[in-house]
């Protein structure tokens, strides 16, 4: 199940004299982690490198900022592709020391950077959300309304017309149990709604 973090966390690592300045952090998307980016260029104007990684859906990125290709933002990536993380960006500050470490050492200080820092992470679970919508006749309200309250669904919006209309949402896994739950419960006297009836 994929995961975030609720905080950003850092670590400092020291190899052959150069510092990583490790920071992962929740972000929604690319122009949010473009700004934390451009920040920690403008706080750190004598770092050499802004190394950075994005794991959001669609928004994914991988940068090596003058690093050699695929040396430091793909290894990044790949720390959080393998911790199961969502909505993620991960940055390094690289001072250069004065002592190359070659593509080896590199892949290996951007990993483990990134790496020590997500152990003081705090992670949780991502739960993806569905909105349903159903109809029941008035007789069925309360009974409706226990059974959204019982599964621990959110009401966003109850509507009184002909019958009485409900807007609720639910954790994605449990949406088809609580469903049968209702028809089942209502005596196949509920309706449910497609977004366009709604």
């Amino acid at each position: 199940m994929p995961q975030t973090i609720l905080a950003p966390v850092h670590h400092e690592l020291i190899i052959k004299k150069s510092r990583f300045l490790a920071c992962v952090q929740p972000m929604a998307d690319r122009a949010g982690a473009q700004k934390v980016v451009a920040q920690l260029r403008s706080e750190h104007p004598g770092a050499a490198h802004v190394c950075w990684a994005l794991l959001a859906g669609g928004q994914s990125a991988a940068v090596d900022d003058g690093e050699p290709s695929g040396t430091a933002g793909r290894p990044m990536l790949d720390v959080l592709r393998h911790q199961d993380l969502e909505g993620v960006l991960a940055t390094v500050v690289r001072y250069f020391g004065g002592v190359k470490l070659g593509a080896g050492g590199l892949v290996r200080a951007y990993t483990d950077s990134v790496a020590q820092a997500l152990l003081q992470a705090e992670k949780v679970a991502i739960v993806r959300k569905t909105i349903l919508r159903c109809s029941a006749p008035y007789p069925l309200e309360g009974l409706v309304r226990r059974e959204i309250d019982a599964a621990g669904a959110v009401l966003l919006d109850v509507a009184h017309g002909d019958a009485v209309t409900f807007a609720f949402s639910l954790p994605e896994q449990a949406a088809g149990a609580f469903s049968a739950r209702l028809n089942e419960a209502g005596h196949g006297r509920i309706a449910w709604l497609r977004d366009d009836e709604a």
